[in-house]
């Protein structure tokens, strides 16, 4: 026991630097730690850009600025002008998670990402944004979304849409955690097997894998944006 601490609110876990033991429950936070470094990391990269904006673009702003401009004019090709004023906030969500998976081909780290925890999180920001962007731009109208293009059908369509709409966050929280879970997985198997020599190729395929999970999750957000801003039936 610790000095000056009760048995049961003793934090100690010597053996594991990402778990605590409270009152008799074993809680790990090492996917908190890591989200966390995620953002640490994105932040000083954003402030690196910031520092030495120029309008002749640097090595470094040349690969944010191709990036950044690609990505919106993608989004605003598919969504329409309205995805101008969203496109902050899936940008950052794609950086975000893309980040987070990277992470976890950093030897001794972990992707958050392959945390279900972390993935609600996004997943229910993602539902609430969308919803409440629909509500914003047509008021009390945005219940029409959920009626179907037939009055008569109304009422089984708007059950229908809100089991669609609640199902929502769970394929988005599912779809990630199994992709980047399976992904560290088959990945550690490979090390195993064969350390070096199994374990580059698959690692350069993974690389590219986790940030086409990223893509995805930001596909979905701006295909559930798009539905929210186009006109109910």
């Amino acid at each position: 026991m610790a000095a000056g601490l009760p048995e049961p609110l003793l934090l100690a876990n010597i053996a594991h630097l990402d778990e605590v033991t409270i009152a008799g429950q074993h809680l790990h936070f090492g996917h908190v730690f890591y989200t966390w470094l995620a953002m640490l990391i994105l932040f000083v990269l954003a402030l690196l850009v910031r520092r030495k904006l120029t309008l002749v673009p640097g090595r470094l702003q040349n690969v944010f600025e191709t990036f950044i401009e690609g990505l919106e004019g993608f989004t605003v090709s598919t969504i329409g002008e309205d995805g101008r004023r969203v496109f902050p906030i899936l940008c950052a969500l794609f950086l975000f998670i893309a980040m987070q998976n990277l992470l976890g081909l950093i030897p001794g780290c972990d992707a958050p990402t392959a945390n279900v925890n972390t993935n609600v999180g996004m997943a229910l920001f993602v539902f609430v944004y969308y919803n409440y962007m629909g509500i914003k731009r047509w008021g009390w109208h945005y219940i029409g979304h959920f009626m179907g293009p037939m009055p008569i059908m109304a009422p089984f369509m708007f059950l229908l849409e809100i089991i669609s709409h609640l199902a929502r966050p769970l394929s988005l929280t599912l779809r990630l955690f199994g992709n980047i879970r399976g992904e560290e997985i088959v990945l550690l198997l490979f090390f195993l097997l064969a350390p070096i020599v199994g374990t580059l190729p698959i690692y350069f395929l993974f690389l590219l894998a986790k940030i086409l999970q990223a893509f995805i999750f930001y596909m979905l957000a701006m295909v559930y944006l798009k539905g929210a801003f186009d006109p109910a039936h």
